[in-house]
């Protein structure tokens, strides 16, 4: 086994990838998971809105999606990806199946980390003339946002696992890379590095989460 021959110009073309996809699948998944998961807090049992038939089938439909091993919903969704993006490959290709892959995982962490707040915060919001909408913005997120730092860190770690799978369609990155020259071409030193590089990224960004979740404790 030799690093001589490792195509470094590739790697770091790749990680930049790696980087853009989870980035922008992230800041999208928080935007389609966030509201799923409040809906889902609202229409919960005893809870706001209490609608056991919407919560029902928000649930069927996340549990759903949630069951499909993602190198499958990869495949499935290829029809779709390409009419809503205009191709299945790339950067482009691949962040819309992420998105549809992590945002219910997303919403039910959410969830959970709405339900976990004090019912006293909520009942003394309702009790100062709060609407909903103000007693979900100002009284339960800002109380939930620790839970809610650790659910995004988590699930930017799945994205990580998710883009390295990808790289099995074409999907381009650090999976991409291992797959094409590590198990295609034998070269296991490409495979290593890469192998090496996503366990740095996923250290680093649960290390940031675990950062950031301490300092939003102690507010």
């Amino acid at each position: 086994m030799s690093f001589e021959n490792i195509y470094w110009g590739d790697i770091s073309a790749a990680v930049l990838q790696t980087l853009a996809m989870v980035s922008g699948a992230l800041v999208l998944t928080v935007l389609l998971g966030l509201p799923l998961g409040i809906l889902l807090f609202l229409t919960g049992r005893k809870q706001m809105l209490d609608q056991p038939v919407a919560y029902g089938a928000l649930s069927v439909v996340i549990g759903v999606i949630r069951s499909v091993p993602f190198i499958i919903l990869l495949i499935v969704l290829m029809p779709v990806t390409v009419l809503v993006t205009g191709t299945s490959l790339g950067i482009r290709g691949v962040i819309f199946p992420l998105v549809v892959g992590t945002a219910p995982f997303f919403a039910r962490l959410v969830e959970t980390a709405l339900r976990d707040v004090d019912r006293g915060v909520i009942e003394a919001s309702e009790a100062m003339g709060a609407t909903m909408l103000q007693t979900i913005i100002r009284a339960v997120l800002p109380e939930a946002l620790p839970s809610l730092v650790a659910a995004i860190t988590v699930t930017a770690i799945v994205l990580v696992d998710y883009t390295a799978m990808s790289g099995a369609i074409g999907g381009g990155g650090l999976g991409d890379l291992a797959i094409r020259y590590g198990y295609q071409r034998f070269q296991t030193e490409i495979m290593l590095v890469c192998v090496s590089i996503l366990v740095v990224l996923v250290q680093l960004i649960q290390a940031s989460g675990n950062h950031l979740v301490t300092r939003f404790s102690r507010k």
